[in-house]
């Protein structure tokens, strides 16, 4: 084992996030234009090899969890394969994946099988008509039969539901979301409307703050705080009455950069400590270029000395990255 990976805030380092692929099956308006957005050259993306030498990596260095991204993971060819290296690497505890659904009806069982104890399901709405207004794409049916084909595995649950949230639009999505949370298991999410979209048409005001949401459905059905766990992203309440939660992560409007322990990898190599960063760190040159574990060791601890204190979304100044969410890794 090597020493543990923190940051020059003193922050310890034990979530990274691995975008396997830029590619989507979809075009949510949160995420990426309707149409023109150039994928990654094949060799430009991580092999599975590289992938998994530098989790591995990372895993010896006190990265123990690690959730797989895209664009949508599962359109990746061979994707069980990777979950299956990964989850056999020595250090990692926790192995998580991050899907539009499309293709779970046909990958569920691989994927539980491979090793995957973790999931995370985006599903913006559970109305046909407006679910494809979001997605630009018809797909609701068949992203809530993978999800029945998933949720039949014990061992993938707790799975949980993910919905941006978007002023003017998920306001009308929360009564079928509560019916939803309290009827199935799985704890629905809300996220704040974040500045990655791919039209950069981004404003404050489209963002439909956590806090606004909380009042809004506790107003349907009381809901009572359970408690944060160090490091989480969100905010989660039970209904009142036990049956069912929701979860609600504000990074627009309630930051928690203060315990930030997460970095990410982005499809072609790019080592990134923030959602937000401007500036990246290449690790897939020196990794082609033959560089040993201890080489790439040191290029990891410089740049995640480096990672940002905080985010600035809501501070004057701020610039928006230039990657979408697709690029880097939802």
């Amino acid at each position: 084992m090597r020493e543990p990976l923190r940051d020059g805030h003193g922050r310890p380092i034990g979530d990274v996030r691995v975008s396997v692929t830029d590619r989507c099956n979809f075009r949510c308006q949160y995420c990426m234009p309707a149409e023109g957005l150039p994928w990654l050259e094949r060799d430009g993306v991580l092999r599975f090899e590289e992938i998994a030498r530098l989790v591995a990596l990372l895993a010896s260095m006190g990265v123990h969890d690690v959730r797989l991204t895209g664009g949508e993971p599962l359109v990746r060819r061979d994707f069980p394969h990777l979950v299956a290296l990964l989850a056999a690497t020595p250090g990692v505890h926790d192995l998580a994946i991050t899907t539009n659904g499309y293709l779970l009806e046909r990958d569920a069982a691989a994927l539980v099988a491979a090793g995957a104890n973790r999931f995370n399901v985006s599903i913006d709405s559970l109305q046909r008509d407006r679910f494809f207004e979001m997605t630009r794409r018809d797909a609701l049916p068949q992203v809530l039969r993978g999800l029945e084909a998933l949720a039949a595995f014990p061992q993938a649950h707790p799975i949980k539901l993910n919905a941006v949230a978007v002023r003017g639009f998920t306001e009308q999505e929360l009564p079928a979301f509560v019916a939803f949370a309290r009827a199935h298991p799985y704890e629905v999410r809300f996220i704040e409307f974040m500045p990655l979209d791919g039209d950069h048409a981004w404003r404050p005001e489209q963002v439909l703050t956590g806090a606004e949401l909380r009042a809004a459905i506790d107003a349907l059905q009381p809901l009572e705080p359970a408690p944060r766990e160090p490091h989480a992203t969100a905010r989660v309440f039970r209904f009142a009455d036990g049956r069912g939660s929701v979860g609600f992560i504000n990074p627009v409007s309630e930051p928690f950069c203060g315990d930030c322990n997460r970095i990410r990898l982005t499809a072609d190599g790019r080592l990134r400590t923030c959602l937000f960063s401007l500036h990246e760190t290449d690790l897939r040159g020196p990794l082609r270029a033959g560089a040993s574990d201890d080489k790439l060791e040191q290029i990891v601890r410089d740049a995640v000395w480096r990672k940002e204190l905080k985010h600035r979304v809501n501070e004057p100044g701020f610039v928006q990255p230039a990657r979408t969410m697709s690029a880097i890794g939802g």
